[in-house]
């Protein structure tokens, strides 16, 4: 069975800008439809053969030269036109067997096609067969940098009629609401990075070399970097984009400037995805001196290709840059401040100790975190208290977390939405609730396993191994058939465990944990309200956390409750890994304070650990022939499973 073919797959649409169109939002549709696609959803990307006239783009549209800017998903259909509104309601009656449609909002002069496509499909209708398709809007601006005329009206007729609108921002999700939006979820913008693998970085012995990237809007500020550059001779900018109207114009004049002289290029026009990695090779600092912002992911573009950034503090970019760190931070709009970091970077030892701080961005833990959050939305989790009067601002406590985990269990019921019928034996005997993992083979046999149940797609094994042990766990001891058991996963975005357990039904609340020793803190539930607490791979516990966890345990799970943790085992980092011969302190102080181990046949899991040990040294020793075997070294995680007296 394909993970399209799984009772746990929703059927999606995506309806938004795809290739050949270009820019940032094309580029995330694109990938969205990927990684939903990934995770097991049927997914159609429903695009346009034409976006919208030219007057509302004095750009090209299209991506110069035909080459994508990240790999085209295969199942596009190009059915909208802007200029027959046939095409409209025809793709909308072709939707309507949709678990969801998700609509990618890009300016307000696209919300009458957009609410066209939506009735047709009969979004927000109930029948006799059930309700329509759920309605999703990804908003990355609610409204435009530049308005005009008419646009929060048309925005206000759009968020007042749909389920849930997706934005990138706390600022944006405000206005969303203030637009009339009935459900706002706030979801970090994952990165969709064009430009392929780094380059080389190619030093200099020149002034500081500056690059501003993209298209030349009035927004983006690159004439206020001009002007205070006129202060500050030790540096040069490339200026890479298209140029924009008006802005456009004034850019190339300062750039003009006599004072500017020999210091400044203009490379107008596209900047296709196969050039990006060389032009930032070739550039040591990344300017973003925006006016204003939302969300942007031109911060992630410049770390994954180890270039420090200058930017103002507006959107998100305070909370991307670190400043003094792998960046500098100034107040947008002030003068002097933007000055005085310039002079700072024209220092080049200064400028390369800020690039020795740039981190590569993770590219995958954000987006199975937004998947997370759009199956949540697409599966009808959010009715249950979608009407509610929430303000977006108020951080919601973990015990009312809890409590409204309990209300979706039972809102669940009512709703139309396919589970996965899966039992306790459909998992075999080698699946067990306390285990070693010693090789790599055992990974991918797990991984291989959750494929085979109709889980949603794991691209990572061993998180799968991790998952697939603590979910049989939970249907083996906690679940009477009902899907009722009260979870909390503190386990991060990287673990599947989240969506396995809502696959089949459970209606997990997950916790993001900023940092070790952060659980007692954060767990604020009433005593013996949880059936299950899981922290696994990679999001496990470590040796200066573990005791917390277990203490958390004790008071917080109900009688037969399962604590089910992940834990490192190893001597080269004793401060993270655990060593061997400290298990046995782990399991005793458990023990103490009620919880028991479960699995552990006649203390079996000790003489595990050691067997584990002994094969990853043999693989180590020996590892060409243990590659000929198919063998290589163990991770060395084990899997604990404990269950409250």
């Amino acid at each position: 069975m394909s993970d399209a073919d799984s009772p746990a797959s929703l059927r999606l649409a995506v309806v938004g800008p795809t290739h050949p169109y270009k820019g940032g939002v094309a580029s995330h549709t694109t990938e969205l439809c990927h990684e939903l696609a990934e995770a097991g959803h049927d997914v159609t990307l429903v695009s346009w053969s034409h976006l919208y006239p030219s007057f509302l783009y004095p750009g090209e549209q299209a991506v110069p030269g035909g080459a994508p800017d990240v790999e085209p998903y295969p199942r596009t259909i190009r059915a909208l036109s802007w200029a027959r509104p046939d095409t409209w309601v025809r793709t909308g009656r072709r939707l309507r067997d949709m678990d969801a449609i998700i609509v990618v909002h890009v300016i307000p002069q696209g919300v009458p096609s957009n609410l066209a496509v939506l009735r047709a499909a009969g979004v927000g209708r109930t029948s006799s067969s059930g309700r329509g398709p759920r309605s999703i809007v990804i908003a990355h601006n609610v409204l435009p940098h530049e308005t005009r005329p008419g646009d929060r009206q048309l925005m206000e007729a759009l968020l007042r009629r749909v389920d849930s609108v997706v934005v990138h921002s706390d600022s944006q999700a405000k206005l969303a609401s203030e637009l009339g939006a009935g459900h706002v979820r706030e979801l970090d913008l994952p990165p969709h990075l064009p430009g392929g693998e780094p380059e080389k970085h190619v030093d200099s012995t020149g002034p500081t070399r500056l690059l501003a990237l993209g298209i030349v809007r009035d927004y983006k500020g690159v004439d206020l970097l001009l002007d205070a550059m006129l202060d500050v001779p030790d540096l040069t900018l490339t200026v890479a984009g298209e140029m924009w109207g008006d802005s456009g114009r004034r850019v190339k004049e300062l750039a003009a400037d006599p004072r500017l002289a020999g210091r400044v290029e203009v490379h107008s026009g596209y900047v296709p995805a196969d050039r990006i990695a060389s032009l930032m090779a070739r550039h040591d600092v990344l300017t973003l001196t925006y006016r204003h912002a939302t969300a942007s992911q031109n911060v992630l573009l410049a770390r994954r290709h180890g270039l420090p950034v200058l930017a103002t503090h507006v959107g998100t970019f305070g909370a991307q840059v670190r400043d003094g760190v792998d960046g500098l931070l100034v107040p947008a709009g002030d003068r002097a401040a933007l000055v005085d970091a310039l002079r700072r970077l024209s220092d080049r030892t200064y400028a390369g100790e800020l690039r020795s701080g740039v981190r590569p961005p993770d590219l995958s833990g954000p987006w199975a975190h937004y998947v997370g959050g759009i199956e949540a939305l697409a599966s009808a989790e959010s009715d249950a208290f979608a009407d509610e009067d929430t303000d977006v601002d108020e951080p919601v406590p973990a015990d009312t977390l809890v409590q409204r985990a309990k209300d979706l269990v039972t809102a669940a019921r009512l709703q139309r939405r396919r589970q996965l019928p899966l039992r306790p034996s459909d998992f075999p005997e080698w699946v067990r609730a306390s285990d070693v993992l010693a090789l790599d083979n055992d990974a991918l046999d797990a991984q291989d396993l959750a494929r085979e149940l109709g889980l949603p797609r794991c691209s990572d094994a061993v998180a799968a191994w991790a998952a697939v042990g603590a979910v049989a766990a939970v249907l083996r001891i906690r679940d009477d058939g009902r899907r009722g058991a009260v979870i909390v996963d503190e386990s991060g975005t990287k673990s599947p465990f989240a969506r396995w357990v809502r696959a089949l039904g459970f209606e997990p609340v997950e916790l993001e944990l900023t940092g070790r020793r952060t659980s007692v803190e954060v767990l604020d539930v009433d005593t013996a309200s949880l059936d299950v607490i899981a922290r696994i791979h990679p999001g496990g516990c470590g040796a200066d956390d573990i005791d917390h966890a277990v203490g958390q345990a004790s008071w917080a799970l109900r009688s037969g409750g399962l604590l089910i943790v992940t834990l490192p085992i190893g001597e080269d980092d004793p401060e993270w890994a655990v060593s061997p011969a400290d298990i046995r302190g782990v399991l005793a102080r458990a023990d103490d304070l009620g919880l028991v181990l479960v699995g552990d046949v006649d203390g079996d899991i000790t003489e595990r650990i050691r067997a584990a040990s002994t094969s990853a040294r043999e693989a180590r020793a020996t590892q060409p022939e243990a590659r000929r075997r198919g063998v290589t070294p163990a991770y060395g995680i084990l899997r604990l499973t404990f269950r409250r007296r």
